[in-house]
């Protein structure tokens, strides 16, 4: 298990974890991006990896992997990335998110070797299901990569038993059922399904998918040890994609503000 990860939730105090597509809108800016957020407060901080078909994700986020791709953003981009951010801050735990696809086609012991040498601290594989996880099971098992599953509203008793089995890091509750950036979680089901969980594992749960500003990222922590926030962080860099400073000043102030509401 990371030690970044064990470090970040060994407060027991609630945790922004925030995502941004890595190389959108193209590989210097992005480097820029991630680095203000780390310095604008998030204790997490995911990256996803550019993929032509991100079937969970809804249309902001799908736009920002286009982008990415049509700047030629590729695994070994993502890396450089990593690497940068993890040389301009050694504390923060570094998440890699995406699909099986981009993985597979790398190749995995490739993958996980490089994850190990340029700073990432968990994985969160979306399509990748607990009867199809061997193969990346077997190359992390010597190291210190968490892979950190996904929970939705339908995953029932004997399902989340299984998930568990081989999960690490914390859990990444999906609050609604859809796709990224869409409906908003129903927080009565949320603190349910949150308890049920918590009943069966110790580790850390996040929630994300529908969590879209500062009030939602309260309301949520009040039910979960933290929250993940992408679309709204990812609209900014849309709406701005022809002016640098401003897209960057945005994204510091809405970092800023989410980690404002959950330390009130």
């Amino acid at each position: 298990m990371s030690s970044r990860i064990i470090k970040t939730f060994s407060d027991n105090k609630k945790k922004l974890v925030t995502f941004i597509t890595g190389g959108d809108p193209n590989f210097e800016t992005s480097k820029k991006i991630i680095k203000t957020i780390a310095e604008s407060g998030t204790d997490i901080i995911e990256i996803g990896m550019p993929f032509s078909d991100p079937m969970a994700d809804g249309p902001t986020i799908q736009l920002s992997n286009l982008r990415a791709i049509k700047q030629g953003i590729n695994l070994d981009h993502i890396f450089s990335i990593c690497r940068n951010l993890r040389n301009a801050n050694d504390t923060i735990p570094i998440i890699l998110m995406g699909y099986y696809n981009v993985v597979f086609h790398y190749e995995v012991e490739k993958f996980v070797y490089e994850c190990q040498q340029n700073g990432v601290d968990g994985l969160i594989i979306v399509d990748l299901q607990p009867e199809e996880d061997p193969e990346l099971l077997s190359a992390i098992k010597s190291t210190d990569l968490d892979l950190i599953r996904l929970i939705t509203p339908t995953t029932n008793t004997e399902r989340l038993e299984k998930i568990l089995k081989h999960s690490s890091g914390f859990l990444y509750y999906v609050t609604i059922t859809g796709v990224t950036g869409q409906n908003s979680a129903n927080l009565k089901e949320l603190k349910q399904s949150i308890i049920n969980i918590k009943n069966k594992t110790k580790l850390p749960v996040v929630s994300g998918f529908g969590i879209k500003n500062r009030e939602q990222v309260k309301k949520v922590c009040e039910i979960s040890d933290g929250a993940v926030i992408g679309s709204s962080i990812v609209k900014i860099i849309e709406n701005n994609i022809n002016n640098e400073e401003k897209m960057i000043t945005l994204v510091a102030n809405f970092v800023k503000q989410l980690k404002e509401g959950i330390v009130e």
